[in-house]
């Protein structure tokens, strides 16, 4: 699947992901993977339903949803490069995303954020009723980052 729309180019072939894009984003500007290792963000892009922003060649933003495509979807690792904030990327991206035919008829899509939730509230997702009842096992600092 692929739209094209104002010169960026939306599309969910993994074949024209830049894992070493999605890397330098993820280990060095986000919030919620510094440090990460190639070799996980690779194997992250193998095992989930991934999606990719271009312009000219270049990857500009990134998604995915790690799913079993029949009763639960998570979105994470979502980024825009900041040099194309603020031109509806974001937005676009979750419109692309959300129609795809791998995540219809899902029970539940789940997502983090830190600061994003009123884009994600455009699109349905709401704070998690009974948050009592969730449960993780979390690695503080995976990847040995000085914090």
């Amino acid at each position: 699947m692929e739209i094209s729309e104002n010169g960026f180019i939306f599309s969910d072939k993994k074949e024209l992901l830049d894992p070493e894009a999605i890397h330098h984003y993820l280990s060095v500007e986000s919030y919620w993977a510094k440090g990460i290792p190639l070799d996980t963000v690779k194997r992250s892009i193998e095992n989930s339903l991934c999606f990719g922003i271009y312009k000219d060649q270049e990857q500009v933003g990134f998604a995915r949803w790690i799913t079993d495509k029949a009763t639960f979807a998570w979105l994470c690792d979502v980024y825009v490069k900041e040099s194309y904030r603020g031109l509806g990327l974001s937005k676009k991206l979750m419109s692309f995303m959300i129609f795809h035919s791998d995540l219809q008829g899902l029970r539940t899509y789940r997502l983090g954020t830190l600061d994003a939730h009123g884009l994600y509230k455009q699109f349905g997702f709401e704070p998690v009723e009974n948050p009592e009842r969730l449960m993780a096992i979390v690695i503080k600092n995976p990847y040995g980052v000085a914090q």
